[in-house]
């Protein structure tokens, strides 16, 4: 079982199912091949909290809902060359959003970041024959 996967209601219930029958944890790990420690935290959650429930993540929410988002990111799609400021700007106007510090972080998390192309010069057949002997000039 995989670090960020969730347990089924089902395992859980299995697991309070043993728990009640009074199976040792060892065996209900090797049982549901689950690790005695998620099998133990299941346990004790449920004598705390009379649930074996998952519960929501703690933490702040998130500021901007999904239309929000959506809006955002073909906002971003449509000119690359906009500024945080200006995006927080049209985002204002067209959904009544009021942030400012947020475009940032959810243009950071949609994978956009804020870098330039590198000015390159446009380099002919010619230029480029005249930059090899100016080079060959100067190095001899």
């Amino acid at each position: 079982m995989g670090r960020s996967q969730e347990l089924s209601e089902f395992k859980r219930a299995t697991v309070m199912a043993c728990h009640l029958c009074n199976k040792p944890i060892h065996e209900m790990s090797l049982l549901l091949n689950i690790p005695k420690s998620t099998v133990s935290s299941i346990i004790t959650k449920w004598k705390q909290l009379g649930t074996t429930a998952t519960q929501p993540p703690s933490g702040r929410s998130c500021k901007m809902a999904e239309r929000g988002q959506r809006v955002l990111k073909s906002t971003v799609r449509r000119n690359r060359q906009l500024s945080a400021e200006s995006i927080a700007k049209d985002l204002q106007t067209s959904c009544g959003l009021q942030i400012s510090t947020t475009v940032h972080k959810e243009l950071h998390g949609m994978s956009f970041y804020g870098q330039a192309a590198a000015s390159k010069p446009y380099i002919t057949k010619s230029n480029a024959k005249r930059w090899m002997q100016w080079c060959k000039a100067r190095c001899h």
